[in-house]
């Protein structure tokens, strides 16, 4: 567990501001995705129950956002469906606060927001720790198909210049 608070510490750049559990890990076994406890020690809503923590992924995610990502993954997926998924999200989270807690909520869906998208980090924070997040699979998808292309690409360059750098080595 100390390894994974010390790695949760070094990808957040801080320590965590309330109690949470680590639920999705990356394929080296580091923690990639931590739930969130609704509530913080002093009783202020935490409405992002899970948090990517994968400092690659996050990055990645970041450039798909950065290049539109937010309004084109509400555009592919649609508001109605994104309604549904908020919904579900909120009521998950609602369920693990005690039902005569006196304080004020968390309020909205992932990323607590009520309507649309508003972080691809959050949905596909929610996807990898075992929600059913369409969005999370649209980032990913849109991820995959990034890398497959970048690879291509890669491939393309290395057989353009192989003859030339194979000439020079004679």
């Amino acid at each position: 567990m100390t390894d994974d608070a010390e790695w949760v510490r070094r990808c957040l750049g801080r320590e965590p501001r309330g109690r949470y559990a680590v639920v999705a890990r990356d394929a080296s076994g580091r923690p990639s995705v931590i739930r969130n406890e609704p509530l913080l020690d002093d009783g202020t809503p935490m409405p992002t129950r899970y948090w990517l923590i994968d400092p690659d992924l996050s990055r990645r995610i970041g450039t798909l956002e950065a290049a539109g990502g937010v309004d084109a993954a509400e555009a592919d997926l649609g508001l109605d469906r994104l309604e549904a998924l908020h919904r579900t999200y909120a009521d998950e989270r609602d369920a693990s606060i005690d039902p005569s807690h006196p304080g004020p909520r968390p309020f909205g869906g992932v990323g607590g927001t009520r309507v649309g998208v508003k972080c691809l980090h959050a949905h596909v924070a929610h996807l990898l720790a075992g929600g059913d997040d369409p969005v999370g699979r649209w980032v990913l998808d849109r991820l995959a198909a990034t890398a497959a292309t970048a690879a291509t690409a890669a491939t393309a360059a290395t057989a353009a210049t192989a003859p030339a750098v194979a000439g020079e080595l004679r």
